[in-house]
């Protein structure tokens, strides 16, 4: 398989926003959203086997030696990208993961079937919004495949993305069949490529409509710069 990066920092997203996590990300994506920021990891990454993986998620979590060696100090791992599902390895790896005891994340961009995938494996999972450029990709065989350990995240950059969220979210009664659903806006770009979306903006949105759902602010941002790879 071939992996971009893998390193060791806090979880950015979701529910579990900074938490110590072990980030292992795929090279590859089939999508090109507007407001890309990892495009870094569209080509290239470095040919791995799946225990080459899983032994360095091991040294990064604190475990050392066989997979029954002890409990690890950091025992969240996500798989992302790219596109994680895009590689047939992910499916090894994950159970690898669990196997050694962790507790394993994917990010996905919603394209692909995630109901491969081991249940056990918490799935945050994608709908393209329309602004994105890569609307109408979502597999709607996910909402089947998803349960209220998963969450559903929409990434926002204008109002008309957030009213497709909006009315995607009542129309699928979302908010009571994943554990959270995110609504997250657009960070400014450092380079002007993509306007954002102020985060006091979709507030008001989201309470003027009293909509059950969690804004998802990207952590990692606030902390280092936001063109910071490897963080």
């Amino acid at each position: 398989m071939f992996i971009t990066e893998i390193f060791k920092s806090i979880q950015g997203e979701g529910t579990r926003a900074g938490l110590p996590c072990v980030f292992v990300r795929l090279t590859g994506c089939n999508l090109r959203c507007s407001w890309c920021d990892t495009a870094y990891a569209f080509h290239g990454g470095k040919k791995m086997k799946v225990e080459e993986v899983l032994t360095r998620v091991d040294e990064l979590c604190g475990r050392t030696g066989d997979q029954s060696g002890g409990v690890a100090t950091v025992p969240l791992v996500e798989l992302t990208g790219g596109e994680p599902l895009l590689q047939e390895e992910i499916y090894p790896l994950a159970e690898g993961l669990l196997t050694r005891g962790y507790t394993v994340m994917i990010e996905t961009s919603g394209e692909r079937f995630v109901g491969r995938l081991p249940k056990e494996v918490i799935k945050i999972v994608d709908v393209k919004c329309p602004d994105s450029g890569e609307a109408e990709t979502f597999d709607p065989r996910n909402l089947e495949a998803i349960d209220t350990k998963d969450e559903i995240k929409f990434v926002l950059s204008t109002r008309r993305d957030y009213e497709f969220a909006r009315d995607f979210t009542r129309e699928h009664s979302l908010a009571g069949r994943v554990r959270q659903v995110l609504f997250s806006p657009v960070f400014p770009d450092p380079n002007g490529k993509w306007q954002a979306l102020e985060a006091c903006t979709l507030v008001e949105w989201i309470l003027a409509d009293g909509l059950p759902v969690r804004l998802g602010l990207q952590l990692h941002k606030f902390i280092w710069h936001p063109a910071t790879q490897g963080v």
